[in-house]
């Protein structure tokens, strides 16, 4: 997949959650079913603070050549969801080192600058990307090792999965 084709998917995708940031009351965007479901706002910490300090920081790493390694291959998972262009249309578990984090949400508006920060930052990789050889890599804790393009095709895959999650919560807050 081309890097500007990636990059469609991005911003179409945190451009749904731009617009939905718009249709939430403050009651609804904090609501929580319960202490283990995530409320709205801990979902677009999670989304956004991954997108840019994960999947956007990795890229840039590997661009950059730095902390990571020349060659590797991604393991079967990996594979197996690079070559279905997303992640299983189920409930993924974070790996337990990840979701030791606590992930506090906050306003609306925080994300709506988020977001414009991580379309314009994913933006700026477009060109190098293009030129980028791929064999420089960076390991992700399930897949393996990624080259830039991979990651940044994972920050797409990541925040399209997790729009069948903001479906979810939409409906469980809807009510408040």
């Amino acid at each position: 997949m081309k890097p500007k084709d990636i990059f469609d998917g991005i911003k179409t995708v945190f451009e749904e959650y731009d617009q939905s940031l718009d249709t939430y009351t403050d009651a609804q965007f904090e609501f929580k079913k319960d202490a283990e479901t995530w409320s709205l706002s801990e979902m677009y910490e999670h989304v956004c603070m991954s997108g840019k300090k994960f999947f956007l920081a990795n890229t840039k790493r590997c661009l950059e050549k730095s902390n990571g390694q020349e060659g590797g291959e991604m393991n079967t998972k990996g594979v197996y969801v690079f070559g279905n262009g997303g992640f299983p249309e189920v409930k993924v578990k974070m790996p337990e080192s990840v979701a030791a984090v606590p992930i506090v949400g906050q306003s609306r508006e925080v994300y709506k600058n988020e977001i414009t920060e991580i379309i314009n930052s994913a933006e700026m990789f477009v060109a190098y990307l293009e030129s980028d050889a791929g064999t420089y890599k960076i390991p992700h804790p399930v897949f393996g090792p990624l080259n830039a393009i991979e990651w940044f095709q994972n920050l797409e895959m990541h925040s399209r999965h997790h729009l069948r999650q903001k479906a979810e919560l939409e409906m469980l807050s809807a009510h408040v």
